[in-house]
């Protein structure tokens, strides 16, 4: 454990790194979402091909900071299990 932590610590665990497996079902659902993107931006164009293309990177920002407050809450609901697992339980 002291390696992982050590390891955080001089970055070498870089947690947004960590990626959902690429599953036949996330893979099929990557492809359908690229293949939408693609059709929108070949109907589109001028201002409405921009808009769009705002509007994806806005969501992609949107996302990004909702993954790092996953993370953050899925990263303390640990840390309490972990102290009910060994301290909690030692004040009984």
């Amino acid at each position: 454990m002291a390696d992982f932590i050590e390891d955080f610590y001089y970055g070498n665990i870089e947690p947004q790194e960590c990626t959902t497996k690429l599953t036949a079902k996330v893979k099929k659902s990557l492809s359908e979402l690229a293949d939408k993107e693609e059709q929108l931006t070949s109907l589109l164009t001028g201002k409405e091909k921009e808009l769009f293309t705002d509007y994806v990177a806005t969501y992609i920002k949107f996302s990004s900071l909702c993954n790092a407050d996953s993370f953050t809450i899925g990263f303390r609901l640990g840390a309490r299990f972990t102290y009910d697992t060994f301290i909690e339980n030692r004040k009984g």
